[in-house]
């Protein structure tokens, strides 16, 4: 076998190691990510989890009770009288200082009757689960929207970073430009001075669109739940005018389909029936209540003459009772109960009107964003194919002495902004009806 020598050796060790390339997210791995690492979501499961043990509780109690007892005594008294006992003709004395005595039982306790408080109590517990699950449901909707709107941000000042990219390049070679004609005597050294300002100026944008893009960035890994210094970027797919201008769905339509599929909605229902049980359950305290219980039990004590299984035996004893308890006056106390969960099916009621209004506002402003942005979008698609032709002619005019710079520098500002409008209006369609598809029960897709 061939030997490696020791100087090629230490330069394949040397060499740097070709690391693997960094990651992308997409828009579903990121969802995908953070509905499975999130905090807030995991400690609603934990909630729910709590609450499903509230339920087995619930049902627990309509079986009887048992529970097992003892008690010992033990009692000194050292000042205790002798006794004189007279057996077979034989005086004895004894003195007992110490003395004990000791209890067994075991008990068991059900309440056959109290109003229907224990069955009602089962199905009230239920709906407090199904709502803690329609919680999670509830905060996964919020980060998905979260997500999706951090993401779109993202894009955009992807986006927006080339557009001054460009910007600079221009300005550079325009200031290049000028320096020569300077130099040739045709341009002013005042306008080149002002061309210099409007290159810093434009690397000063530059440098903040870049900064935004950053920040939004650390944004979405934070909601992601992903800290150090792992680095984090995501994929930005090509998007073309029939993504933009696709049919946007009616707010009726999506309204009408996210009543019955948004889970605020159900909770909102959940909780009227919830509040209509604590009515029944507050009425159960005008009822009588019954109450069985049995014991079995069995004693023995110190100082007398018979053995201690003797004594268990003959002191076990066994009780069955029942009790009856009838509500006379009990202070308005039931009555209070009564009239406050009226009142509390009232505002859930109220609630569920108030959700069903925010949840139509939200899909209606989604929809007027969605709408306007589409129809934004064709005039300013045309505008900034105007003003990069105003600009691209300005230029050359400029070069040939025949425009000033402030010419030049509005034709250019024109350009910029023109081409930032074009961007807003372009991811504020795909975002408003990528969110109106999600509240018609659709995955949450660009």
């Amino acid at each position: 076998m061939k030997k490696i020598p020791v100087i090629s050796m230490l330069a394949l060790c040397l060499m740097p190691s070709s690391s693997p390339a960094q990651k992308q997210w997409t828009l579903d791995e990121c969802i995908s990510y953070a509905l499975e690492h999130n905090i807030q979501i995991k400690q609603n499961l934990l909630s729910s989890e709590s609450l499903q043990e509230d339920v087995l509780q619930s049902k627990a109690s309509l079986f009887p009770s048992l529970s097992a007892s003892t008690n010992q005594n033990v009692a000194y008294r050292p000042n205790a009288m002798s006794t004189i006992n007279l057996t077979n003709g034989t005086m004895t004395s004894s003195s007992n200082k110490v003395s004990y005595n000791g209890s067994y039982g075991i008990n068991a306790n059900w309440t056959v009757w109290n109003g229907g408080r224990n069955v009602k109590n089962i199905e009230k517990s239920k709906y407090s689960s199904e709502m803690a699950e329609l919680q999670t449901e509830q905060t996964a909707n919020s980060i998905q929207e979260q997500i999706a709107q951090l993401y779109v941000q993202i894009l955009y000042e992807n986006e927006a970073v080339k557009v001054n990219e460009e910007i600079v390049k221009a300005s550079e070679m325009q200031r290049d430009r000028a320096k020569v004609m300077v130099e040739v005597g045709s341009l002013a050294r005042v306008d080149l001075t002002q061309l210099e300002a409007q290159v810093t100026q434009d690397q000063y944008s530059l440098v903040s669109a870049r900064s935004q893009l950053a920040n939004y960035k650390l944004q979405l890994k934070q909601l992601l739940e992903i800290h150090g210094g792992e680095p984090f970027d995501v994929v930005i797919p090509s998007i073309d005018d029939s993504e933009v201008l696709a049919l946007i769905p009616s707010e009726e339509d999506v309204y009408l389909a996210a009543l019955n599929i948004r889970p605020e909605i159900e909770s909102g229902k959940l909780n009227i029936q919830s509040s209509q049980l604590d009515l029944a359950i507050a009425k159960a305290g005008y009822l009588p209540t019954l109450n069985l219980t049995a014991s079995i039990g069995t004693s023995n004590a110190s100082g007398t003459h018979t053995p201690y299984f003797r004594q268990i035996k003959n002191n076990w004893s066994n009780s069955l009772g029942l009790s009856l308890s009838i509500p006379i006056y009990d202070q308005r106390s039931a009555r209070t109960s009564v009239n406050k969960a009226r009142i509390a099916i009232q505002e859930s009621q109220l609630s569920l009107q108030d959700t069903e209004k925010q949840l139509y506002s939200s899909i209606e402003n989604y929809w007027l964003n969605a709408t306007t942005a589409q129809q934004q979008y064709i005039y300013a698609k045309a505008n900034v194919e105007s003003m990069q032709q105003t600009y691209d002619l300005v230029s050359e005019q400029f070069r040939l002495g025949l425009k000033n710079i402030v010419e030049l520098t509005t034709g250019k500002n024109n350009l910029l902004q023109a081409q930032q409008q074009l961007l807003q209006t372009k991811y504020t369609a795909l975002l408003n009806r990528a969110l109106l598809r999600f509240y018609q029960g659709e995955e949450l897709k660009l």
